[in-house]
């Protein structure tokens, strides 16, 4: 249950300065010289993905469609771009009574990706649709960076269960995006309660290094823990000796103890160690959670420990060593004229460096084996082919200004695990390799 299943207002303050100066210096100029009404298209996508990844998760689907909404230019907003000069009197007129009326189109969230792949795509005119660009790039290049970390972690975890607890490394409001964004990569919980209120992500947390300190002896810690929370509570026992944490653990809450954490160490030989003491005093039910800087390879490694849960925090709201996703907002299509009933003509860019980009307006599809198995991204701009129709990927998000895709959370969840598991098996490997799939342009 969120915010607003409990009717809680939660804050929708408008995102249209969530954005780049030119987009409104070039809403400006082309509003001036009469292309700000051409129908356009536009679409988000990546040319690679980050080094050594073999796939893309993307995130923040839900978090566009509501900056898509909320993109309003109020009096305040207003008022400061007057303030400023930055734009002039006749743009401000049109900006004051913006509202998005074009079409959405994309990858339902959770679903993976490939270079290539056509994530997004926006259709409009060119005024509404390029005024965009930014708060999109900024959302998805964010949420999906920490998803793909988020489903590599939950890939070596096995089954064992994921707690994100990065709140603290990382900017508060990115915080909360990152928490969500972990949930849709395969995490089960989040120490945020932030995330919890606004997302309905579940949240777990009991206590710190600090409360042990704080009390004469660790006993008393924990004593004082147990007769608050209950026996089925999560004892931190590494603040002095581990060994003898245990004991004192078990001797207050008895073999009903919740879970032992693990900060510290080698956690690989402490977990053993824990698990065996554990077993011998009759907490044979007592589960081991594991923290203290973990990523995907810190999990991997710890495949043949008896750990239950581990809890992750730097490495996943930092994306695990890749904090964007590099996509790219591009205009791919436009009319020939602002004549509605003007053909769409293909652009797109030439440029040296790897930065050019295929015009046209695209579909995507997912071809299988016979097994079910997914062999390559399809990406095309002229008729589907028969053999691909219902393998298609892209999916009407707004449709004339209005959203009509918003899901839940565990929807784009379920989503993500279902399609992490249709990819070849070499997609779960960590060793640096190319995208699981290609991508072919039909």
């Amino acid at each position: 249950m969120n915010a607003a299943d409990l009717g809680l207002p939660v804050d929708v303050p408008s995102t249209a300065l969530f954005t780049d100066q030119y987009e409104l210096t070039m809403l400006q100029a082309a509003l001036r010289a009469g292309t700000a009404d051409r129908r356009s298209v536009f679409e988000v996508f990546t040319r690679r993905l980050p080094e050594g990844r073999r796939y893309g998760v993307l995130a923040g689907v839900g978090r566009v469609l509501d900056a898509v909404e909320n993109f309003r230019f109020d009096p305040a907003v207003l008022g400061f771009l007057r303030e400023r000069g930055i734009v002039d009197e006749p743009t401000l007129e049109w900006l004051a009574g913006y509202r998005f009326s074009g079409d959405v189109w994309g990858y339902p969230e959770g679903e993976v990706y490939f270079p290539g792949s056509p994530v997004l795509r926006v259709e409009g005119s060119f005024a509404e649709c390029v005024l965009l660009e930014t708060v999109i790039l900024s959302i998805l290049n964010h949420d999906s960076a920490i998803a793909a970390a988020a489903s590599r972690m939950s890939a070596a975890a096995g089954g064992r269960r994921l707690i994100e607890m990065g709140a603290r490394r990382t900017h508060e409001l990115a915080a909360v995006a990152a928490a969500r964004a972990a949930y849709v990569g395969g995490f089960e919980a989040t120490s945020d309660l932030a995330a919890g209120f606004r997302y309905g992500i579940p949240t777990v947390g009991t206590s710190a290094h600090a409360f042990t300190l704080l009390h004469d002896s660790e006993r008393d810690a924990f004593r004082a823990q147990v007769d608050t929370l209950g026996r089925g509570t999560t004892l931190l026992v590494d603040t002095y000796d581990v060994a003898e944490a245990v004991r004192t653990a078990v001797e207050i809450a008895g073999p009903e103890l919740g879970a032992v954490r693990i900060d510290s160490g080698d956690l690989l030989l402490v977990a053993h160690r824990v698990r065996a003491q554990l077993d011998e005093l009759g907490a044979r039910e007592t589960k081991i959670v594991v923290t203290s800087d973990l990523d995907e390879y810190a999990i991997a490694s710890l495949a043949a420990a008896p750990v239950d849960a581990y809890g992750v925090g730097t490495q996943l709201v930092t994306g695990s060593g890749h904090p964007t996703c590099s996509m790219v907002y591009k205009l791919v299509a436009r009319a020939a004229s602002a004549d509605p009933k003007a053909p769409l003509v293909p652009v797109a860019k030439k440029s040296l460096g790897g930065k050019a980009s295929v015009g046209g307006r695209k579909w995507a599809a997912r071809r299988r084996d016979a097994a079910g198995v997914a062999e390559a991204e399809v990406v095309g701009t002229g008729p589907v082919p028969e053999a691909l129709a219902g393998d298609q990927l892209l999916v009407e998000l707004v449709k004339g200004g209005e959203v009509v895709a918003r899901e839940p959370l565990e929807t784009a969840r379920a989503r993500h695990i279902a399609a992490r598991a249709a990819l070849p098996m070499s997609a779960m490997q960590l060793s640096r390799g190319e995208p699981v799939l290609p991508t072919e342009y039909v």
